[in-house]
């Protein structure tokens, strides 16, 4: 895979190491001045690629008055207090920390100079001066933008007054609210209060009830709850489900003859036995050439909706679907998304479809992008299609066996050429009528799953090389990817160091060298004690995976070109490549970078507020769980180690809960950062990433979805 040109790692150095090496290097020194070529040479640098970035720094360190130019090209640490802009990350104690891109550091905050600052806000901050050595700390001087002002909590009322009490965990104020703000709430409601007002000499900003939740504690109070915790909507609006019910299926004669007719033949959708929305088929045929055709089917949903219109406006708004433990709160109206776009058995749907011919080595012989009209045969549960693939019987048995057949060997390719094997355990919960949990399971990723991921990942990776992949006659045109740059190579070295002390060796020579070393790793734990651990600190080593018009390539997937079609029903951006797709297709000019490169930037926040928001709901059913289990010892490994002591997983359900330093009585604990470890002061006892433990609950939370445990051992 090309190398990318957003990160340089040659000598050591990428932009945010090299700022903080400039920044150390001139504050020690603080009394002299020094040129360009001074300090290449005090900092070792000798490549050319590396003296263009320091330059790039010195202007950056420069503008935002962190160091003086004392003449032209010479500079000087700057003893003054400089002024950035950055964002806010509220701790619980009300202080923050601000994040900047224009500081190596993050700016403490301290909670008297937050000047009404909440988490999330972009703010301009004031650093003030500081000694050799000492963190930048700072005061934050303007509020630019406020991430949110709407929060969840309980209302609490007064003779005279009320308040919200703030459930949120980076909320540190109550929310005042006169009573006439108060909207029919009762006291002990979960409800949302939007801040209308915060004076400056005000303690606690006021506000008024926007949306009562329900009584706490409820099931759907609580789901609700935790998608406005993350400015998720809870429910759709009523005048928008009226527009869909006006929509007619359009399956007419007219629009048939438009489109290519794959109605006769053999297609067939495999997905969750809970789905409701089908948004890809699969059809499949033997060619007169002896070849395979396979066709990648997907929802046609840009038919149906005007780029512009009501509908559309929501669901850009809402970005993508949401998957909570017990719901899906849908990205369209029900009407679009569970019947009308649903590529349900038996019934004819328009579809937008990318077509491939294979030969027996899955080589792609030709490939097309129509708009089509399909009939699915058959609609397969990953457990039925996976019967079929493991007993080699069943309905379209040979047809799968087929697909299944070509699928692996596109498997294997991939994994030749750079995949990463990334294989997340999946949570899942048998919960009763009212949505408590009976028990806890995971979801294991077989061959029928296998199956239609290839296919999908094949359909993404022609549709941005058809629109991306640049042409002798063609000019490259805007469109909408799903990127995920290469891995900072600091953050590995860590992980490398880290599990050697497991045993394991990680090369980190180059790109196609680290994904086959991690493909070896994650392979050689499998079914270890320390395989969740040393997985997740591998994920975290690597880049989020988002949404761009730069075409920079997806290095978890070893495609330079990629984008995301396969689910215009959950998920916006895939929307967006259908237009573009068909516009490009029909002679269309580029359209804006700068206006789809802000709808990427829309969609990637939102995905991110919907993963978010999916976690919190599978924390709030483990916490669940466990209330009727307090006192209740189980095995667990150490997942985690902070200054605030041991995150511990239970091993037979994946929960994780807390043991607090404070708890850990019988020594004087110091956590080694370095090393992810605890050490006792007196004793010497040690606790390392990855160890068993046992453990007792004694504290479960629910409204904060936290687990506390001591060590039973």
């Amino acid at each position: 895979m090309p190398k990318k040109t957003r990160n340089s790692n040659i000598q050591g150095y990428n932009k945010k190491n090299l700022t903080k090496a400039v920044t150390d290097m001139l504050r020690e020194a603080s009394s002299q001045t020094f040129n360009y070529k001074q300090i290449a040479s005090k900092l070792g640098i000798t490549d050319t690629r590396i003296k263009q970035l320091l330059n790039e720094v010195l202007v950056n360190l420069h503008s935002t008055n962190i160091i003086d130019e004392i003449e032209r090209g010479k500079y000087k640490y700057s003893p003054l207090g400089s002024s950035v802009t950055g964002v806010v990350e509220m701790t619980k104690s009300g202080a923050a920390y601000v994040v900047s891109p224009d500081t190596v550091e993050d700016i403490y905050i301290p909670r008297q100079n937050m000047n009404r600052a909440l988490h999330g806000d972009q703010v301009e901050v004031c650093i003030w001066a500081r000694k050799k050595k000492a963190k930048a700390e700072g005061e934050i001087v303007k509020i630019i933008k406020r991430s949110k002002t709407d929060f969840v909590g309980i209302v609490s009322i007064s003779p005279n007054h009320a308040f919200l009490e703030v459930t949120e965990k980076r909320m540190p104020y109550d929310i005042f609210i006169p009573l006439s703000n108060l909207n029919e709430a009762k006291h002990g409601q979960k409800a949302i209060a939007r801040i209308i007002e915060w004076e400056t000499n005000a303690k606690n900003p006021t506000g008024k009830i926007v949306d009562i939740l329900g009584t706490a504690g409820e099931n759907n109070t609580e789901m609700h709850a935790i998608l406005a915790e993350y400015g998720l909507p809870h429910r759709f609006p009523e005048h928008l489900n009226k527009v869909a019910e006006t929509i007619e299926a359009g399956i007419t004669p007219e629009e048939i003859a438009k489109r290519e007719d794959f109605r006769n033949i053999t297609t067939i959708t495999i997905d969750p036995a809970d789905a409701k929305d089908f948004d890809d088929a699969l059809s499949f045929r033997i060619l007169e050439n002896g070849n395979y055709e396979i066709g990648v089917h997907i929802a046609d949903v840009s038919f149906y909706i005007e780029e512009g219109g009501e509908i559309d406006k929501e669901a850009f708004m809402r970005g993508t679907s949401v998957y909570l433990v017990d719901r899906t709160v849908p990205m369209l109206p029900e009407r679009l998304s569970n019947f009308i776009c649903s590529l349900r058995p038996d019934e004819e749907k328009l579809t937008y479809s990318a077509v491939f011919e294979l030969n027996e080595n899955a080589e792609v012989i030709s490939e097309r992008f129509p708009r089509t009209v399909i009939k699915s045969d058959r609609r397969f549960t990953y457990a039925e299609a996976q019967d079929v693939i493991e007993t080699g019987k069943g309905d379209y048995a040979s047809e799968i066996l087929k697909m299944n057949e070509l699928a692996q060997i596109l498997r294997n390719k991939r994994f030749e050429e750079g995949a990463i094997s990334f294989e997340s355990t999946e949570v899942k919960f048998d919960i009763d009528e009212n949505g408590k949990p009976l028990s806890v399971y995971f979801k294991e990723s077989k061959e029928a799953n296998k199956l239609i991921e290839e296919y999908m990942l094949l359909a993404n990776k022609k549709v941005a090389e058809k629109i991306g992949k640049p042409g002798v006659s063609k000019k490259v045109k805007t469109f909408v990817y799903r990127i995920h740059e290469e891995p900072n190579m600091e953050k590995l070295f860590t992980f490398s160091s880290f599990i050697k002390r497991f045993g394991y060796d990680f090369k980190i020579n180059n790109e196609k060298e680290i994904s086959k070393s991690l493909n070896k790793l994650l392979e050689s734990i499998k079914g270890k004690p320390e395989q969740d651990v040393i997985s997740n600190l591998a994920v975290r080593s690597m880049a989020k995976a988002e949404y761009s018009t730069d075409a920079i390539g997806h290095y978890g997937l070893g495609f330079k070109w990629y984008s995301h079609f396969t689910s215009p029903i959950r998920r916006y951006p895939d929307l967006m490549a259908h237009r573009l797709l068909f516009y490009y297709t029909h002679g269309g000019s580029s359209v804006s970078k700068q206006k789809y490169e802000e709808m990427c930037k829309q969609s990637s926040d939102m995905e991110q507020k919907a993963v978010m928001a999916e976690r919190a709901s599978i924390k709030y059913k483990q916490v669940e769980f466990l209330l009727d289990k307090l006192g209740t010892k189980f095995d667990a490994v150490i997942a985690g180690i902070s200054e605030r002591g041991i995150f511990a997983e239970i091993i037979e359900n994946k929960i994780e809960g807390m043991i607090s330093i404070r708890d850990m009585d019988d020594d004087y604990y110091i956590y080694d950062e370095k090393n992810y470890t605890l050490r006792g002061e007196r004793r010497h006892k040690l606790y390392r990433l990855g160890e068993p433990i046992t453990v007792q609950l004694v504290r479960a939370n629910l409204q904060e979805r936290v687990l506390d445990f001591i060590l039973a051992d």
